[in-house]
């Protein structure tokens, strides 16, 4: 017997937000393989009424002084307040669809998906789903067939309104009469490597659709069949053309420019292609996931993990592409005021505010969105000022967004000082030493350190390195040979 296991919110909100829904998750797929152990007869989550882990939120914000497990001395809260909670329905869901059936084993797969197969005299149940936010697309693991003749279930238990084209880290139960032969394909994958938002503003309600044709491949983001149909068509990469002139916002190494959104025409989408690439990044990257993707699934983990990025709509990358150019990231056109490295450059040029926002407003509230980034284990890598967008909201308050996220890895914890540096470089390379002290200053003293010559030392070699590039590197080879 296994008397207890509960997650409790204020822990999982140390990593990741939407807290009571990553708590279903987790009871579903831990009770599933408590299930499929092979250990066990009876297995129990713990508290069923308590406002920090219950499967019932008391509606208080008080916690008895004997801890509500297997025993409970009393209820508090007021009983018209108490209100189930996703994981009240998420064990529910698993009472109906598990207990009782033969565990016949862990079919797998690969990327993190688990697949784990039940039956009883009736039926057969799938269990799926994915780790740490990874996405699996079902048509690269199940015969088509059995996915058309399959039923599927929320990890809530409701029948859901149309299947399912993605596994997420949010269980679904796949079910078939029993009579019938499920196996699953063994061909290497299409869609390999890939994360996905299931909770959240981005992720709640909204489907993920893989396209496929003769040439390209991809995934969509849509509220429904009709509007991921519209989306495919109008977004497909023979659509999309070059740039025009009016609707470039950069044309460098990648280009990125404006288009309407299809569902909307009084609103944007922004698409990132890249259009030229160094012999050695090419040789180097054969072996990296394309740059839209590799943009898509760091988008993705930022949402999932809380920290702000303009949402993602679609990739498509061409099939067999060897000059990693063929690939395409379309996001939403987050409206905003200003980039850090607008500010920072205004303050580096002695002006003590930028559109009325000054040193003693930007410094505190940047420094506590970098600290959460930071403890939710991103280690961002290319947090130029470019990359992080402001936006002005009321009283003073400030909104940051992040956009070039190809690059950023990610830890399930907080990442160590090194790193949280090697990022504050970037963002300080337009600041001077003053405001550098302040920003730098406010972080370090949120993690009880000191700015001293040890913290200091990776802003004065970046200060080189910046210094060596504007005097040898490419650029400056450039505008050498340009002025002879």
């Amino acid at each position: 017997m296994s008397p207890s296991a509960f997650w409790t919110l204020p822990r999982i909100l140390r990593l990741l937000p939407d807290g009571e829904q990553k708590q279903a998750d987790y009871l579903a797929r831990y009770m599933i393989l408590c299930a499929a152990s092979g250990a066990l007869r009876q297995a129990f989550w713990g508290p069923l009424i308590c406002h920090r882990e219950g499967l019932i939120d008391d509606g208080s914000d008080s916690y008895p002084r004997l801890e509500r497990i297997t025993h409970y001395a009393s209820v508090t809260g007021d009983i018209q307040r108490f209100r189930p909670r996703p994981s009240f329905y998420s064990m529910q869901a698993f009472a109906k669809l598990i207990p009782g059936r033969h565990y016949l084993g862990a079919l797998g797969g690969k990327n993190g998906l688990e697949i784990h197969a039940f039956k009883d005299n009736q039926t057969l149940v799938h269990a799926v789903w994915t780790t740490n936010g990874k996405g699996a697309v079902l048509a690269d693991h199940y015969h088509l067939d059995d996915l058309l003749h399959a039923h599927y279930t929320s990890r809530d238990g409701t029948q859901m309104k149309s299947n399912p084209e993605l596994a997420s880290e949010s269980p679904i139960y796949i079910t078939w009469p029993a009579g019938r032969n499920i196996a699953l394909k063994t061909e290497k994958s299409l869609f390999e490597h890939l994360s996905i938002q299931r909770h959240g503003e981005h992720g709640e309600n909204k489907h993920h659709h893989a396209y496929q044709d003769a040439e390209w491949r991809g995934i969509l983001v849509a509220a429904n069949d009709a509007e991921a149909a519209l989306l495919s068509q109008a977004l497909h990469p023979s659509r999309l053309g070059k740039p025009p002139k009016d609707a470039i916002l950069r044309n460098a190494r990648n280009a990125i420019w404006t288009i309407e959104d299809p569902r909307d025409p009084s609103r944007k989408l922004v698409v990132k292609q890249p259009v030229k690439m160094h012999v050695h990044k090419k040789l180097l990257d054969q072996f990296k996931l394309s740059k839209a993707k590799r943009s898509w699934n760091g988008t993705n983990e930022l949402l999932r993990r809380g920290v702000e990025a303009a949402a993602p709509v679609a990739y498509f990358e061409k099939h067999g592409d060897r000059s990693l150019l063929q690939n395409y990231y379309i996001c939403e056109f987050v409206r905003t005021d200003f980039s850090i490295r607008d500010i920072f450059a205004a303050f580096y040029d002695g002006q003590t505010s930028y559109q009325g926002v000054t040193a003693e407003q930007i410094y505190p509230q940047l420094t506590r969105y970098l600290l959460n980034m930071h403890d939710r284990g991103v280690f961002f890598r290319d947090l130029s000022g470019g990359n992080i967008l402001v936006t002005k909201l009321e009283d003073g308050q400030l909104a940051f967004s992040l956009i070039d996220t190809n690059r950023a890895h990610f830890f399930n914890h907080g990442i160590p000082l090194s790193k949280r540096l090697s990022d504050l470089t970037r963002v300080c390379v337009k600041l001077p030493w003053l405001g550098r002290e302040q920003l730098v200053g406010m972080y370090l003293q949120a993690m009880k350190q000191e700015f001293g010559w040890r913290q200091r030392l990776p802003f004065y070699l970046y200060d080189i390195k910046v210094g060596m590039k504007k005097r040898i590197g490419r650029k400056a080879i450039r505008r050498a040979f340009k002025k002879k």
